[in-house]
């Protein structure tokens, strides 16, 4: 089998395990394999083929995966919808407890339920809003 045949399976199994791993490694030796098989279609001798398949290697895992990981790993911009109510303060307007009650959040009314199912927190009280399901708000309160 032809040297730059096996370079181009070895770097399509690396692709394949990357895919499926998601590590940004395997895919930065898959690239490496990929040049390494155009030199040897070129007809570098394989002691060089290795040393191609090495340096290419080292610039991106050193260079390359850095910045990629970077790229996946940022945090999210901003929280829209009702992921942006988790964590602000809303008024009580209505008795709140497990059973349910009304708060307000920025000016809309939300049903409500105590976040802890014992608790029952009076009218006129501030509360945090710990999680949002549906359109029930589930509170805790502030103090």
């Amino acid at each position: 089998m032809d040297p730059w045949l096996i370079w181009l399976i070895v770097a399509a199994v690396l692709a394949v395990a990357e895919i499926l791993t998601l590590t940004a490694a395997l895919g930065m030796l898959s690239a490496a394999a990929l040049v390494t098989s155009a030199t040897a279609a070129l007809g570098l001798p394989p002691p060089l083929q290795f040393l191609v398949f090495a340096a290419v290697s080292a610039v991106t895992l050193l260079f390359v995966r850095p910045l990629a990981m970077r790229h996946l790993n940022r945090p999210q911009a901003a929280r829209f919808g009702v992921d942006a109510l988790v964590g602000k303060a809303a008024y009580v307007v209505a008795e709140v407890s497990a059973a349910g009650g009304r708060v307000r959040i920025d000016g809309e009314e939300w049903t409500a339920r105590a976040f802890d199912e014992t608790l029952v927190i009076p009218r006129g009280k501030t509360v945090d809003v710990m999680e949002i399901s549906g359109t029930t708000a589930f509170v805790y309160p502030r103090d």
